[in-house]
């Protein structure tokens, strides 16, 4: 995603386009950047233009969970739902892989909204999509095993990169999936020893 206005609900507004572009601040991050920390005040509505985000919220004891991932020309609702409402977040958004981020002042976000229809189309179908993928979560937490949403996990991270192998550590898979290392690396050995992954150091290579 090199330009915003390849996006389709965009692509009939040019002037929105260029006006997101104008009023809104540019950034690289490397891959393991933290964009938006749990209890901070929300400025700005992050949108992504290249690589991809994940987004985490942690629990009383510590644990973290993996909810979604933003990719390019996507934005995180949590953030513009957070700044609509003058809230802090309740996310910790963290770059999956390096990144090029927009970053639109709330009061901007808002103003667009009234301005121009393709922008609210955009946050709707945004809404959506990361309603249905909270609602898969849930569903895989109640009623899938840990092995599968591992697998899945490895699935979606090697179609975000295009590469089946996954440059990532035990203690992060744990953390996304919200259990204990040693499960993860049980598991893992369990995939392997069934041909569907091959383990390194710091890698996983699905098969």
């Amino acid at each position: 995603m090199e330009n915003l206005s390849q996006l389709k609900e965009l692509k009939s507004s040019p002037e929105l386009v260029e006006k997101l572009y104008q009023h809104s601040i540019i950034k690289t991050y490397e891959a393991g950047s933290i964009i938006l920390n749990e209890d901070a005040h929300i400025r700005s509505i992050p949108i992504v233009v290249k690589g991809s985000m994940k987004v985490m919220r942690t629990e009383e004891d510590g644990r973290e969970i993996l909810l979604y991932y933003i990719k390019a020309g996507e934005s995180c609702i949590m953030s513009f739902l957070g700044g609509m409402h003058n809230e802090t977040s309740k996310v910790k958004a963290e770059v999956e892989e390096d990144a090029e981020i927009l970053f639109l002042p709330v009061d901007k976000a808002s103003l667009f909204i009234r301005e121009y229809p393709q922008w609210l189309d955009y946050i709707f179908r945004l809404y959506h999509k990361r309603f249905e993928e909270l609602l898969e979560m849930v569903n895989a937490i109640a009623f899938k095993k840990v092995d599968e949403r591992l697998l899945n996990l490895l699935h979606i991270k090697a179609e975000l990169t295009a590469n089946k192998a996954i440059a990532i550590t035990h203690e992060q898979l744990a953390n996304e999936l919200g259990t204990a290392r040693v499960v993860v690396s049980r598991l893992l050995k369990q995939l392997e020893d069934q041909g569907a992954v091959k383990l390194g150091r710091n890698k996983i290579m699905l098969v």
